[in-house]
């Protein structure tokens, strides 16, 4: 792949534009551990989270009927561009309002906040099935760069909850007998610092969209008056490869020819979605739900280590996929099937906390924390392969490939909210405490 100074620029910023996709409600999860100290919901907000960004799942349910039943009806730069300027609103309300109380059947509830997280979730969700049919408009090896901002999107709320130091605590003597308890230390700064850095985030997002939108549709004037005079001499003869960028009327009619001709639903590309679904049940929704009964027990160090190394797996493994793309479906099983195998084992702690195996020694903070980083690595490179895979398949792929991510991500959650929220399976170790008496 030839890079220059414009190709890499390009590169940058879909990769930044691909951050916003998801930035926002990856931001709700990471700053938890603060606001629900100030929210009457307590602990039980991540059950309300859940259900918030599930009933999400409208936006792009509308956008994908409207896709079957009135083609060519949405413009995606401008969808694009309201579910921007949703998200630049809530976030901005969300920094001034989120710790606002309400009165709800005689008992207080954050309104201002569960209403401006749905409207986030909205345009997270919705993003899935728009962000990724545009980058169709793009030459394949961006939309690697597309997955690496996705990655990006949970990896730089990390930092920022990092700088702001949340959930570090000390353990202090209990003055009443010989015991120690936990004191929670004092953020760096605030909530309402952080949610604007969320919104800073989404401008840059929103701007490096219109940064691209202005400079693909300058090069395709430009490539349209190259055509026209190559045209004139060399009597109407163009190749395909004089073509980087490609005009909506294109991309209707290269839909229509795989409507026509050969269709999508082969057996490979419903191999490819399956895959997908699953890899994206898995990271988005079972195993983040169960990330702290698996590490805390080793250790808060052991947890902050295994949340950011996981989320720089996600973007190295994409940044991987740009060098080498694995074509093979034997080779994509293989890849998905070591995945499920960290994934099960990250599990299996899970389920035994707060006494899970070498508890205590070094060798269990290293497994958890290589097993977590392995885990969101492997599955990461099958997401963005399998991505530049449908790319191939035409802008009707993109948009299946946005649904099927959203539908196995809404699964894995669904999945675990009733065994997290409601049979309370997995229990948690106890700060400064012997959780596991010999």
């Amino acid at each position: 792949m030839e890079l220059t100074v414009h190709s890499l620029l390009m590169h940058a910023l879909v990769a930044l534009f691909g951050m916003g996709s998801w930035v926002s409600v990856n931001s709700l999860w990471v700053e938890l551990p603060v606001i629900v100290k100030e929210l009457p919901e307590g602990w039980n907000l991540p059950a309300y989270l859940t259900m918030i960004i599930a009933f999400g799942n409208i936006g792009p349910l509308a956008v994908t009927l409207s896709h079957r039943f009135c083609p060519g009806c949405i413009s995606e730069p401008w969808l694009i561009r309201s579910i921007h300027a949703i998200s630049l609103l809530s976030s901005g309300f969300l920094a001034l309002f989120w710790d606002r109380r309400a009165m709800v059947a005689g008992e207080e509830h954050s309104v201002p906040f569960l209403l401006l997280a749905y409207l986030l979730a909205l345009g997270c969700c919705t993003s899935n099935v728009t962000f990724l049919p545009f980058m169709y408009s793009f030459p394949q090896e961006y939309i690697r760069s597309f997955f690496i901002g996705q990655g990006l999107s949970a990896l730089f709320p990390c930092m920022l909850a990092l700088g702001q130091g949340v959930g570090r605590l000390e353990c202090r003597n209990n003055t009443f007998n010989n015991g120690t308890v936990p004191h929670y230390m004092q953020e760096n700064f605030s909530a309402f610092s952080y949610f604007w850095g969320v919104f800073s985030l989404l401008v840059i997002s929103a701007l490096s969209f219109a940064i691209l939108i202005f400079w693909s549709t300058r090069t395709k004037k430009q490539l349209e008056q190259e055509i026209g005079a190559s045209s004139a001499q060399n009597g109407g003869n163009s190749s395909e490869d004089s073509y980087p960028l490609r005009t909506p009327e294109q991309e209707k009619y290269e839909d229509v020819a795989i409507v026509m001709g050969q269709t999508f639903w082969t057996s490979r590309n419903i191999y490819l979605l399956v895959l997908l679904g699953l890899s994206n049940a898995l990271t988005n929704g079972v195993l983040p739900s169960v990330q702290t009964y698996s590490c805390l027990p080793y250790g808060a160090d052991a947890y902050h280590l295994s949340v950011v190394l996981s989320n720089i797996a996600n973007p190295a493994a994409c940044f991987i996929a740009m060098c080498v793309l694995c074509r093979s479906s034997l080779g994509l099983g293989i890849i998905m099937a070591a995945g499920v195998v960290f994934g099960g084992y990250l599990m299996a702690l899970a389920a035994l906390s707060p006494c899970p195996p070498l508890l205590g020694s070094t060798a269990g903070v290293v497994l958890v924390i290589v097993s977590w980083s392995l885990f969101m690595g492997l599955l990461s490179y099958l997401k963005v392969v399998i991505g530049s895979l449908l790319h191939e398949a035409g802008h009707s792929a993109l948009l299946w490939c946005g649904a099927v991510i959203q539908a196995g991500s809404l699964l894995g959650a669904l999945v675990m909210f009733p065994m997290l929220s409601v049979y309370h399976l997995f229990h948690s170790s106890q700060d400064c405490e012997d959780n596991c008496p010999l």
